[in-house]
This record gives structure tokens, sequence and C-alpha cells, in this order.
């Protein structure tokens, strides 16, 4: 068996089965340039880890075959429903889900193709289910095409196979107070705009019914996590940027879960440099207006 410590991991993103009291983490494999599949891990106690379990290997004629990134597993409608990120070079990078009637698979894919727009660069597609039972997938627009990255929402049938309307925008990476231009583009590069990332969404409603969105860039520390919150309650906004980030620690694209005995836990990544990225759960509380960590 693994430790926690000891499974590089990028993304992670834990799900807790409650009939079998099973937790499964999902992680990248397309760590050194090479789009293998996603695998998983199960564990009982969040410490010790069976796997790697492979969950979703591509077909000869499946159409990605690179930036195997991002998955996360949600349970909707009484199956499993993967979402990721892939790219092939001739492709646009998107999110496509993949479903299976198990959390370890076998995923297949639910599509031809990714859901997010097609003449988009887009990653880190996450489900939402709004309080009227609409899924919504909440997604960046990468800031390789349009440099201040975007977040964006955008309602889904309710079988996941399409988008229903077109997104909705929610907020630029650059309206967080505490974000900071990373290291690249050099000024040698093609890309000397100011660039400012988004990364890594996962929306949260406080036990106060406050909706808030985990969301990541680069801050003073390096990676970093951080709070935007809807005014409204509802996912189309308008978002606020809390002012102060929730994690500085060279880590970030975080989720949250619930153990079996209640607690309520942080699954990032850090650092962020390779080969060292792990995954890292923290205790977390629910203030009502907002998360703190313990």
């Amino acid at each position: 068996m693994k430790r926690t410590a000891d499974i590089r991991s990028r993304d992670p993103f834990v799900l807790p089965v409650a009939a079998t009291n099973t937790y499964y983490l999902y992680a990248a494999t397309d760590l050194n340039g090479r789009a293998l599949g996603f695998d998983c891990f199960r564990s009982r106690d969040l410490e010790h880890w069976e796997g790697p379990i492979p969950v979703f290997r591509p077909t000869p004629d499946f159409w990605a075959t690179m930036s195997y990134w991002a998955p996360e597993v949600h349970a909707y409608q009484g199956r499993y429903y993967l979402f990721a990120s892939f790219k092939a070079p001739e492709h646009y990078r998107g999110t496509q889900i993949l479903v299976a009637e198990a959390p370890e698979g076998p995923f297949t894919p639910l599509t031809d193709g990714p859901v997010t727009p097609p003449d988009w660069e887009c990653l880190d597609g996450t489900l939402f289910v709004d309080d009227g039972g609409t899924p919504w997938m909440v997604f960046c627009h990468e800031w390789v095409q349009v440099h201040n990255g975007g977040m964006w929402a955008m309602p889904l049938s309710a079988d996941l196979r399409a988008a229903a309307s077109r997104p909705v925008f929610l907020f630029s990476a650059s309206e967080a107070p505490w974000k900071r231009l990373p290291s690249w583009p050099t000024a040698n590069d093609p890309n000397r705009f100011p660039t400012y990332v988004t990364d890594g969404p996962f929306l949260y409603r406080t036990r106060d019914g406050v909706l808030l969105m985990l969301w990541s860039s680069f801050g003073i520390g390096g990676y970093t996590l951080g709070i935007a919150r809807s005014i409204t309650g509802r996912i189309e906004g308008p978002w606020v940027q809390d002012p102060e980030p929730l994690y500085t620690q060279d880590g970030g694209h975080a989720m949250l879960f619930r153990t079996f005995d209640g607690r309520l836990m942080l699954a990032l990544h850090s650092p962020n440099r390779r080969p060292d990225e792990r995954a890292r759960l923290i205790q977390v509380v629910d203030c009502g207006q907002t998360l703190k960590i313990i």
C-alpha cells in the first residue's frame, strides 16, 4: 500500500462512497508528457491507498493524444461521471465527460468530444447542480488563448451530453487582489502580454447558504488558492473575490469533501513544481460565510 505522501498527484480529487466506506483518489497520469489515461487509488482511512487502479484508457481511435489533466468523478443520477481535460495537436483543449457504472470504471466517453466550446482553449471543467436541479459545467477559458484567464459557467442538458445554452462569464483572473504575474511568458516568448491564470474551479455552498468557488492562480508565494463568492447565491453571480487567499504555500487546484465521520476536508496539490507534486488533505471549517483552515 502507498501512503498519501508517496503518490505523485496533480489536481487531486477525492470521492467518498458511503456504501462501501471507501475513498477514491483520482489523479492525472500525464505527468511526463505521455497521455496514458487516468488512474485512481482507494482507501478506508485517507492515509493508506491501494492502487493505482486504471479507470480510463483511451481506445486507438480516441481523439485526444496529450494533456490528460484534472480528472474529477461525480456521482450523478445513479451513475459516475468523469470530467477531465484533453488535447490533441490539431484540436483545442477541452473538457470531455466520461461515464461508468462504478467509481473504479471503466469510464467510456459520453460523447465524441469535449462539451466546452469547440474553438476555445478550455480546461478544468467541474460539475455544479443548482437549486433547481440544472447541471452546469464551470470551466476556465485558458490564458494561452485570452491571456487574462476567464471563469465561465455553462448549463448542460440533463443527461450531460451537450450544452443547454451559451456559456455565462463569471470573472477574470486579474480581478483577484492577491494575483501576481507568473514567471512566464518571458520577454523572448511570443505570448508577451500580461498573463493571469485561472485554474481548478470547485463550487461549495456553506451552512449559511453562501455559494463559494475555490479557484487557483499565482500569488506572492507561488501557486495560490483563492475564494470567490456569488453575491446572489446563484451560479450566474455576480462574483466578488475575497481579498486574502485561503492557501498561499505553492499549492492549489483544490476541492472539498466530507469524511465519513463528518469532517470537511480540502484536497489540493503542493508544491506545484514537477516532479514533487503531492496530494495534501487539510481539514477546514465551514464558518457560514467563509472557510478557514485548521
